[in-house]
């Protein structure tokens, strides 16, 4: 398996990124837990959980990087589809009303996005590896 691009301002970034979205799903979630917040709150632990898995520098486990990079993929792109369908501010969902939750979700949604196309750049080989 080459190496790949796990340091420097893309790892940061990808640390940076995944906070954040664990941290609007946990604050939405505490927010309205009366009403199905739970799912929130959950799922921003599933974003900590493996954040901890990506950012972990235990070498023995440093081989399986590429299946905690891909979880995260699959786990992000499931949390963009579902709010797709049934989300606060979504089109699809229903009527978009301008709040600062729906603000919040677009900007989440964003960030989302921009998650998973670092972590694809960051599974990619880094060039001195194609030699």
């Amino acid at each position: 398996m080459p190496a790949t691009r796990n340091n420097g301002a893309l790892r940061i970034a990808i640390i940076a990124l995944t906070l954040f979205t664990a941290v609007v799903h946990v604050w939405l979630g505490l927010g309205f837990l009366a009403g199905g917040g739970w799912a929130f709150v959950l799922n921003g632990a599933g974003y900590l959980t493996l954040l901890m898995l990506y950012a972990a520098p235990w070498r023995p486990l440093a081989h399986l990087s590429w299946i905690v990079r891909w979880l995260l993929i699959a786990y992000t792109a499931i949390t963009v589809i579902a709010w797709i369908f049934i989300g606060t501010g979504s089109p699809i969902a229903g009527p978009v009303v301008i709040s600062p939750e729906t603000l919040v979700a677009y900007a989440d949604k964003a960030a989302e996005v921009v998650l998973i196309v670092l972590l694809w750049l960051d599974g990619l080989p880094r060039s001195e590896d194609a030699v």
